[in-house]
């Protein structure tokens, strides 16, 4: 494929795409287990549902017009600039967290009027008009031998957040139940963190936190047409991995199938927000998050609304713009997309592989990415068909299995034995392998052929002594070897196990668990991420890479550990006797379910009938840039906070170019996820750094 018939990334009309159907339902349920519906049965309506759940306190949110939702950057203009050119804080997201003592245009008036007096000092101006809220260490001392379950037991508590209330004047979207951060410098909700954390809520019990935490992303999903990359202002241009179908899939072990009916409006919502233009996007054109391949394939990419410098970063932005003859706000829109991938930075988006200036991240299509999208449409199809909609039901089914057909064609490449990501501009695949190549065996779109050549890649490329290595490249960035990452090594074990693959899924769940462990040995914490190469065991998990210090808490390391933990406590206790001062007692057998197990509505690929299906509704297009006539046939009435419903994104450029075995959720968890277990009273948190 030519690059210059695609290299128009812009708006263009384009007839409506015809495809035929599948209806591919989701196969029937086994035995209902007590007090969990069966497939088709009468649910409860959502609200009846919601009423009864013990989610915790609540407070009420703002509406749009209650809150300035504009990022600092926009609101402060010049004097945020001013900030970060000076320096005035190590990290620049402190600025963009920090709470002005008065509204940003009489801020801005007072800035105007005293810098130029003489003797003005721009430190202490902020000193004397930002609140900066102290960053709570989530770093503590353990106590003497006590075990790492206790500890991450510990931490939720420690890493929990109220209800929020709205702050004048703060980046800070309030809300409305509690919830965990990461930790460290990240003291806000994150997407797809939240849900590696909860997969560790879940096996502690803490379904009450865990079902606190989906409210909340519904809750920013209805309040803004999706969830933003956090619960910041300087956030809403873009999301994350979309992680919330299989939140939902999570939540429903426990609840039952009206978790999925309950929480379609803000499924489908989501979906609208990933698919905006898809139906009005010609061949080889692309618009926002979509792609539209010469072929007619659609796909997704990364993407942000705004092409400026991120808030949270905007002095390495700027100088990374500076550093290429590439227009900065192309640089900078793709590194805001690169926010979104949840890898910020890897090799993976870089056009030389090792270089930030050449990142091109809205050129790839991610294989995770295309994977959680094919997944929300599974998800998707199976709550209409539980609502008893079985024309969207069968709409979503198709597109779910056209998408895994695409990753299978367009993402594989069988010389290599691994899934890549697509630069849909070159019409060709990316040269970098990456752990990402998990993630069709995670949610069960490989093939078996395709299965057994991953795992060989994986053991003779990314199988290290710690664990899996995030990528096969070193290039500085933290999402790169050396560097290994809890989701990563997640997906892989439990995607392997999903194929048989059960040998190096226990291999790599002993490795890492044995570094994992290994570190908290040494320092009496859990971090970010670890260096998976080197032999020797660092406290401080390796030298880290990337924007920032290695960050101590942590919520993903903590929910996946734990999930480890059950699930191989043989290869646990090996780990524990390695490490003494790390000990405790045996892991318990496994509840009947688990977070493990967790299986949400799966489509498998087969051959599509002849059968006309109209595309799914879409929001349309962005005012800025109006999309030619076309006539669509005919569809159905889309549900409840579907696309033309969906509010559009603060910020939006709107103008699409580069300036600027399968199973299903069968029952319950064990008995008592509901219950409080609170953290200690006693624990006391230690504000200078890792324990040693």
């Amino acid at each position: 494929m030519a690059p210059a018939a695609v290299a128009q990334d812009v708006m263009q009309g384009a007839p409506p795409d015809s495809a035929a159907q599948a209806m591919l339902l989701p196969a029937p349920f086994p035995p209902p287990v007590a007090a969990v519906a069966p497939f088709g049965a009468a649910l409860p309506p959502p609200a009846v549902y919601l009423a009864r759940l013990p989610a915790g306190p609540a407070v009420a949110v703002p509406s749009a017009d209650q809150q300035d939702l504009r990022p600092p950057s926009i609101a402060l203009d010049g004097l945020f600039a001013a900030i970060g050119a000076a320096h005035v804080f190590d990290d620049a997201k402190t600025v963009a967290d920090a709470i002005p003592d008065e509204a940003p245009d009489a801020l801005l008036a007072d800035y105007a009027a005293q810098k130029a007096r003489p003797g003005f000092v721009l430190k202490d101006f902020v000193a004397q008009h930002f609140s900066v809220a102290p960053r709570r260490t989530v770093s503590y001392r353990r106590r003497p031998n006590e075990g790492v379950r206790d500890y991450i037991t510990g931490m939720w508590e420690v890493l929990s957040r109220p209800p929020d209330t709205l702050v004048a004047h703060s980046s800070l979207l309030p809300l409305p139940y509690t919830y965990v951060v990461p930790g460290g410098r990240f003291s806000e909700m994150y997407y797809w963190d939240s849900y590696f954390t909860m997969i560790g809520l879940y096996e502690d019990g803490r379904i009450d936190l865990m079902r606190s935490m989906v409210r909340d992303i519904a809750s920013l999903i209805d309040r803004y047409g999706h969830m933003p990359n956090g619960n910041r202002t300087y956030y809403l241009s873009r999301s994350e991995p979309p992680f919330f179908a299989l939140m939902i899939d999570l939540l429903a072990m426990h609840d039952g199938q009206v978790a999925y009916t309950t929480f379609l409006p803000q499924l489908q919502r989501e979906y609208d927000y990933w698919m905006d233009g898809a139906a009005q996007t010609a061949p080889g054109g692309a618009y926002r998050h979509v792609v539209r391949l010469p072929d007619g394939t659609v796909m997704n990419r990364h993407w942000d609304d705004l092409s400026t410098p991120r808030d949270e970063s905007s002095p390495q932005d700027i100088a990374t713009a500076a550093a290429t003859n590439r227009p900065a706000a192309e640089v900078y829109r793709d590194l805001r997309a690169g926010g979104e991938t949840g890898w910020d930075f890897s090799s993976r988006w870089l056009a030389d592989g090792h270089t930030l200036s050449t990142i091109h991240t809205t050129d790839l299509l991610p294989i995770e990415l295309n994977c959680l999208i094919a997944h929300l449409e599974q998800t998707l199809s199976h709550a209409y068909a539980l609502s008893g909609n079985t024309a969207l039901s069968a709409r979503y089914a198709h597109e779910a299995t056209a998408r895994i057909d695409a990753i299978r064609r367009l993402l594989w490449d069988g010389k290599q034995g691994a899934f890549f990501d697509y630069d849909w501009k070159k019409g060709a695949l990316s040269p970098v392998l990456s752990g990402a190549t998990v993630m069709p065996l995670f949610l069960q779109m490989a093939t078996p052929d395709q299965a057994k050549a991953v795992a060989a890649t994986l053991r003779a490329r990314l199988l290290k002594i710690g664990g899996l290595a995030t990528t096969d490249r070193v290039s500085g960035q933290q999402w790169d070897a050396p560097n290994g990452w809890a989701p990563t090594q997640w997906m892989a074990i439990k995607g392997l196990n999903q194929y048989g693959i059960d040998d190096l899924a226990q291999e790599i769940a002993a490795r890492w668990m044995g570094r994992v462990i290994g570190t908290y040995e040494k320092s009496g914490v859990l971090l970010e991420k670890y260096d998976v190469v080197n032999p020797v065991i660092s406290p401080t998990g390796g030298k880290g890479g990337g924007e920032y210090p290695m960050q101590v808490g942590f919520g993903w390391t903590n929910g996946t550990l734990l999930g480890l933990m059950n699930r191989y406590p043989q290869d646990t206790r090996v780990v524990l006797d390695r490490n003494p001062r790390a000990d405790q007692p045996a892991a318990q057998p496994l509840p009947p379910f688990n977070a493990y197990d967790v299986k949400g509505p799966v489509v498998d690929p087969a051959p599509v009938p002849q059968a006309q299906v109209p595309p799914a509704p879409l929001r349309p297009s962005s005012p800025e840039v109006a999309a030619p006539a076309v006539s669509p046939p005919a569809a159905p009435a889309p549900a409840s906070g579907s696309a033309d419903a969906a509010q559009p994104v603060q910020g939006h450029d709107g103008d699409g170019q580069k300036d600027g075995g399968p199973g299903l959720v069968h029952g319950p968890g064990p008995g008592g996820h509901d219950q409080q277990q609170g953290g200690d009273p006693q624990r006391v948190l230690d504000q200078h750094g890792p324990a040693q």
